[in-house]
């Protein structure tokens, strides 16, 4: 009778197991435990990747001998794929090393060098040695024929090898939901930039127009042809959502403006990159001076509640310049602290400036926010170690050189670097009043449901330079925006105002994946090496004790169970 219990036991428990495997294939659920959700995929992400209806294919070159904190990274890159297949089983996904093939590593890399990956030099230690090893911390992705890079590594400026793993790990889900993005979305919203009034030319700003027309439909806009068909030029510009005006060195005129301002009212996001002075040469004395620019805008701005100041930013805190010591075939280059280009990061948390590593701006002039209904909201500033230069304001490297290197060296005068944080870069958000509001108009618009002037809720960014989005080349081959190639340093320059067009187009997915807070613990080198020969004693010594202390208790209690 016993034992017909015990089969009952035996077969109700099976059928339990056999019911909850059914449902499991049936139902699945994963549970994150991780404070920071970190294995928890974005809705955001989400949206993104549930329209994959082919194969998508991820091949990750991070593989082979690598480091400890570059193994982490794998580990999470590994992790977060696994997430996106999870969810839709179209995506698929390898890890391969690049140079594993002695033979062809010359070639590899000149291919890969090609295609735009570069390689991230990093050091092994194994038993107190220290090697230098070649590593592509890249991803490609391949859907529909289509092909995007992915970069896994995040360079930050001033950062640890540590902080920069857990910066690249935190900004993992981004990378791949924006490659994911390039490869799926097709492009619906539409950009103008601005010529006719001395704009930044095309081939400046070559590797800002490469990396946003995998998003967005460009194209440049002569505004110009006001002056011949002011409404019709009105009616095309509002075909578009967003314009984007970069470092005008020509005054606009009262048509132009009107246009601008018009298109504005009607609901259009815009993008000021604005250079408020000038440098210019005395002719008599040969000096170069900074002096104000007009270019008309002010009436506009002063409307909308800003003013940029005629008037340059100096910052501490600030991108170095390099200049050529020496003559000829012995001239060196060397860096110098240069004041005029500040370095500005942002604590404010919106998603335009979460994440991204330091700004640089050059020559910058300083934003003052005016009263009124807009909502203002400071993106960029100096640091609170600044001062301001009143125009015109002489730029002598003979005497700024030295001068810079003595307040390096000697710390800052109080009363010379007071001026605070400085905004550099705001956003405006909500209804504008027309600037030309009560104002004879230029020109009169027909179209009466265009004429406006109380705006439809839109907004705009302000960057108080021109340069923020321009590249330098390497000969003939645009750099990315925001490289210095003097310098060797990748800034924040790409991100920003990638993401500053994003959140102004209302294309605000991406970016809120960037605000992910994500903490990655790390071992401390110096203390696993001085601490090794005990950790591997205790992993050695303590299982043997524990199994010698089991086995004892065992014959202890299986010999007085039996004794009797």
């Amino acid at each position: 009778m016993k034992l017909d219990s015990n089969i009952k036991k035996g077969i109700l428990l099976l059928n339990m197991v056999v019911v909850v495997h059914l449902i499991s294939q049936q139902v699945y659920k994963r549970f994150d435990l991780t404070q920071d959700q970190r294995y928890t995929v974005s809705q955001e992400a989400k949206s993104i990747i549930a329209p994959i209806d082919a194969p998508l294919i991820i091949e990750v070159l991070l593989d082979g001998n690598l480091p400890s904190e570059f193994k982490k990274l794998q580990r999470e890159t590994k992790q977060l794929l696994e997430e996106f297949s999870t969810y839709n089983k179209n995506i698929s996904y390898s890890f391969s090393s690049p140079l594993e093939n002695q033979e062809s590593t010359e070639q590899t890399q000149k291919q890969l060098y090609q295609m735009g990956m570069v390689a991230t030099e990093v050091e092994l230690r194994d038993n107190g040695k220290v090697s230098l090893e070649r590593l592509y911390p890249w991803a490609l992705a391949y859907y529909n024929g289509k092909t995007v890079k992915i970069p896994l590594l995040k360079n930050t400026l001033g950062a640890t090898s540590q902080e920069r793993i857990t910066n690249s790990i935190q900004n993992l889900e981004y990378a791949f939901a924006n490659a994911f993005k390039q490869l799926l979305t097709p492009k619906t919203k539409s950009i103008a930039f601005i010529k006719g009034n001395g704009e930044l030319e095309d081939t400046k700003i070559a590797s800002f127009l490469k990396t946003i027309r995998g998003y967005y439909g460009i194209a440049p806009f002569i505004l110009d042809s006001v002056a011949n068909n002011p409404e019709g030029t009105l009616s095309q510009l509002l075909s578009f959502d967003l314009i984007v005006i970069a470092k005008p060195t020509e005054a606009f005129t009262e048509p132009e403006k009107y246009v601008l301002d018009q298109y504005i009212m009607n609901g259009g996001a815009s993008l000021w990159l604005i250079d408020a002075t000038v440098q210019k040469t005395d002719p008599d004395t040969g000096k170069s001076y900074l002096v104000g620019r007009d270019l008309g805008l002010n009436d506009l701005f002063f409307k909308y509640g800003a003013r940029i100041q005629p008037t340059i930013v100096r910052d501490l805190y600030s991108a170095p310049i390099v200049l050529a010591q020496g003559t000829e075939n012995d001239s060196k280059y060397k860096r110098y602290p240069w004041f005029y280009y500040p370095l500005s990061s942002s604590a404010s948390g919106h998603p335009i400036v979460t994440n991204i590593e330091g700004v640089k701006f050059e020559y910058p002039s300083p934003i003052t926010l005016l009263e009124n209904t807009v909502k203002k909201t400071i993106l960029l500033s100096s640091s609170p170690v600044s001062a301001v230069a009143i125009t015109p304001h002489e730029i002598n490297f003979d005497t700024a050189i030295p001068a810079n290197l003595k307040t390096v060296n000697q710390g800052p005068n109080p009363q010379e670097f007071s001026a605070g944080e400085l905004p550099l870069a705001i956003l405006l958000e909500g209804r504008f009043t027309s600037a030309l509001k009560n104002r004879v108009k230029p020109f009169k618009i027909s179209d009466k449901s265009i004429a406006r002037d109380q705006s439809l809720e839109t907004k705009m960014v302000i960057v108080s330079d021109g340069d923020i989005i321009t590249n330098q080349f390497d000969k003939s081959r645009p750099l990315p925006t925001g490289f210095d190639k003097m310098t060797q340093t990748m800034f924040g320059n790409n991100d920003f105002l990638l993401n500053a067009v994003d959140y102004l187009l209302d294309d605000t997915g991406l970016i809120n994946i960037r605000t992910k807070k994500i903490s990655i613990p790390f071992l401390d080198p110096q203390k696993v090496q001085e601490t090794r020969i005990l950790w591997q004693g205790a992993h050695l010594v303590l299982p043997l004790i524990a199994l010698g202390v089991f086995g004892l208790l065992f014959a202890f209690l299986r010999k007085k169970k039996y004794q009797h």
